[in-house]
């Protein structure tokens, strides 16, 4: 996986005053380029799940898969039958 930083691969600026002087060294994106970076994270997010779900239902033993039977039980409606007929 990607370092958080490794997504913004592109210039960064420095945060300036009206007068010129730097603002405690804060490095400065643009809009597009962070978009860009969720983005292209997000779909990195989306394929290393889809790889861990594989990966996941691989390693699962045969007999886990099957699901358990249902008991037998009896139905009752939940409403009395009076109620039903109105």
């Amino acid at each position: 996986m990607k370092a958080p930083a490794e997504y913004l691969n592109v210039p960064t600026f420095q945060l300036t005053y009206p007068t010129g002087e730097d603002v405690e060294m804060v490095p400065v994106v643009t809009y597009d380029d962070a978009l860009r970076a969720v983005e292209s994270a997000l779909a990195d997010a989306e394929k290393y799940r889809y790889l861990l779900m594989r990966a996941l239902r691989r390693s699962q033993e045969p007999e886990a898969a099957v699901l358990p039977q249902p008991v037998d039980a009896a139905i009752r409606p939940l409403y009395p039958e009076t109620d039903l007929a109105a």
